[in-house]
């Protein structure tokens, strides 16, 4: 090694100390760009993970999207239904005055997650205020009620209108 180096510094015309320290430099510089390269494949890295959770995100905001557009449509279901009973109610006052003797003798169930306004009002103490209240209740559920305790949150049932709701609705 004590050769190549003095046979370098007569080539180059330089002395010992002065190749020791070229050497050191270039030492360096190799050094430097190892540790420069490492640090870019770790930003590269970070980055990519970032790209990978916004990608994430994003799937989320269209599952999001894809929810509202289901309770849309049941949305305007309900509204398409509302619609036609009230168009149907509207056909003759003898038919709603009929239904009114016909509610109060109401003694059935109803399958509250299907029912329409029209069904809804069949039972004594529901009218078409409260028939619109459920429905909405029932929407805003996801189209789906799991437990009577909820209907607690509408306005207008207490515990005795929730103890008639518990005879006449079923859950389903």
């Amino acid at each position: 090694m004590k050769n190549y180096l003095e046979t370098l510094s007569q080539k180059l015309s330089l002395t010992r100390a002065e190749i020791s320290l070229v050497s050191l430099l270039l030492g360096f510089l190799v050094i430097g760009g190892i540790l420069k390269n490492f640090r870019s494949m770790e930003e590269e890295s970070l980055l990519r993970k970032k790209a990978e959770s916004a990608n994430y995100r994003e799937a989320e905001v269209d599952s999001l999207i894809q929810l509202a557009a289901i309770s849309e449509k049941h949305v305007q279901e309900e509204v398409d239904r509302d619609a036609a009973a009230e168009e149907s109610a509207e056909h003759g006052a003898r038919r709603t005055a009929h239904r009114a003797t016909e509610k109060k003798r109401f003694n059935g169930v109803i399958a509250f997650n299907k029912a329409s306004s029209i069904e809804l009002q069949k039972i004594p103490g529901i009218g078409p205020v409260m028939a619109k209240r459920l429905i909405a209740f029932r929407t805003a559920k996801g189209g789906k009620v799991s437990q009577f305790q909820e209907f607690l949150e509408v306005e207008g049932v207490g515990q005795q209108k929730l103890d008639l709701l518990k005879k006449h609705f079923t859950l389903e």
